[in-house]
C-alpha cells in the first residue's frame, strides 16, 4: 500500500511562493480533497506529490508496504493532470491502447480494461470515434479511464469533475467510492463542494499557497466556522449599524430579506435575544448551519483569481 506523508511543503516559482507550509497524509482506502480557489497552489502541490517538481522546503516521505521509496513508482499511481494530454486526432481505443502500452500492460489486458471502463462510462459506442469528435464531458471520461487502466493503488486527480454534467458527476462519485472501498488511495482537487462533502475523508483548504484548514469534514467546518450564527428577521427592520453595535453581536450581514447574525464569544443566547428584541419584534430567529460551500467562500473571501491559474 502506498503511503505519502508531507510536512511543511514549500514551492517557489521566481517571486511567487505557490505552496507555503502544506502538510498532508495519504493512504489506501481514503480520499483526500484539496480545496482552494484558482491559483491557490493545488496543482503545484500535486506536481510535487507525483515527482514532476521537487519541493523547495519541507519533508515528503513516500513508502510502499512500509518500505521507504525515493519517489512515487509510476506503475502504482494514476495521474489526471490539469493539462490534459491525449491525442485529439486518434480514436478512443487508440488513445487508451497507447496509454496501456506505456504502462506495460499486455495487449489482452489492455483490451479487457478498455471494454470494462468504456462500458462503465457509457462510451462503448464511441470507441472508434476520434477524441476531437467527443464532447468535453466524454473527453474527460476518456482521460479518467486512462488513469484507471493499470488498476493503480493511488489515484491523483486534478479536477476530475471538470466538464461533466450532474449525471456523469454522480457516475464518477460512484466509481471513486468503489475504488476507495477496494482500498485505493485517492487525492483529488475540486471546486464542487457538495460532492467533496460526500466523498472526502480528509480535506486540505489552501489559499495563496497557505493552509487555511485541514482534517475531516467536521474538523474543517469547525475551523472555518466564524461562531454561532442565527437567521434573524425583525419588524421594523433595523439598520445594519444598529444590529452591529449590539454587545452580543460579533458580526451581521444581509441575506435576502433577513439578517445573518453571529453571536459574540462569551455572550449568552438569552442576552442576544434580549438585545435583538429591544430593536423590534422578533419575527424569525433560527440557528444557521452553513454548508462547506458557504464556509469555503467566507474563508477565501471570494478570491477566485484567474491570475496564476494552474499554480
Amino acid at each position: 500500500m502506498i503511503h505519502i506523508q508531507a510536512k511543511g511543503l514549500e514551492k517557489r516559482y521566481s517571486t511567487v511562493k505557490a505552496v507555503d507550509g502544506a502538510s498532508l497524509d495519504i493512504q489506501g482506502g481514503k480520499i483526500l480533497a484539496l480545496l482552494g480557489p484558482n491559483g491557490a497552489g493545488k496543482s503545484s502541490l500535486i506536481r510535487m506529490l507525483v515527482g514532476l517538481t521537487e519541493p523547495d522546503g519541507g519533508e515528503l516521505h513516500i513508502s510502499r508496504d512500509g518500505r521507504p521509496l525515493s519517489q512515487l513508482p509510476r506503475e502504482h499511481y494514476g495521474y489526471l493532470p490539469e493539462d490534459r494530454g491525449l491525442y485529439q486526432d486518434r480514436t478512443v481505443v487508440q488513445n487508451l491502447t497507447y496509454i496501456g502500452e506505456l504502462r506495460g500492460l499486455p495487449r489482452a489486458r489492455i483490451d479487457s480494461q478498455i471494454t470494462l471502463w468504456t462500458e462503465r462510462f457509457g462510451l462503448a459506442e464511441k470507441r472508434s470515434d476520434k477524441l476531437s469528435q467527443l464532447s468535453k464531458g466524454n473527453q474527460q471520461k476518456v482521460q479518467l479511464i486512462a488513469c484507471l487502466l493499470h488498476e493503480p493503488e493511488l489515484l491523483i486527480l486534478d479536477e476530475p469533475f471538470s466538464g461533466l454534467d450532474p449525471v456523469n458527476q454522480e457516475l464518477v462519485v460512484s466509481v471513486l467510492a468503489e475504488l476507495r472501498a477496494a482500498g485505493k488511495g485517492i487525492v483529488l482537487s475540486a471546486h464542487q463542494m457538495a460532492l467533496v462533502e460526500r466523498l472526502a475523508d480528509q480535506m486540505l483548504l489552501i489559499n495563496h499557497g497557505k493552509p487555511i484548514a485541514g482534517g475531516s469534514l467536521v474538523e474543517v467546518m469547525a475551523q472555518l466556522s466564524p461562531g454561532e450564527g442565527y437567521q434573524v428577521a425583525l419588524h421594523p427592520v433595523p439598520t445594519l449599524n444598529a444590529v452591529d453595535a449590539l454587545e452580543t453581536v460579533e458580526s451581521v450581514r444581509v441575506e435576502g430579506d433577513k439578517l445573518s447574525v453571529t453571536k459574540a464569544k462569551g455572550a449568552s443566547l438569552q442576552a442576544l435575544l434580549n438585545e435583538l428584541g429591544a430593536l423590534g419584534e422578533l419575527m424569525t430567529f433560527a440557528p444557521l448551519q452553513p454548508n462547506l460551500h458557504e464556509l469555503y467562500l467566507r474563508a477565501v473571501g471570494g478570491d477566485n483569481r484567474d491570475v496564476g491559474e494552474g499554480v
